[in-house]
């Protein structure tokens, strides 16, 4: 069995999606700070988990070639 090219690929736009939301996230961290601390909260918590949503595709698409799953 030959490696597939698609889990280094994949493994670095893991790297760099992470890479950009964390610039895209502290650079908003000016403004946040502003805000009431509570807000801030609701802020960071969603900004920390919704990173999450695009990595299932791509998962699916390293292991399987496939971005969507297959029609049943």
């Amino acid at each position: 069995m030959t490696p597939s090219w698609r889990k280094p690929v994949g493994a670095f736009a893991i790297i760099a999606l992470i890479v950009i939301w964390c610039v895209a996230v502290a650079s908003l961290s000016a403004t946040v700070g502003q805000w009431p601390v509570l807000i801030q909260l609701v802020f960071y918590v969603f900004t920390g988990i919704v990173w999450i949503l695009p990595l299932k595709p791509l998962l699916r698409w390293m292991e399987t070639g496939r971005w969507r799953l297959p029609d049943a």
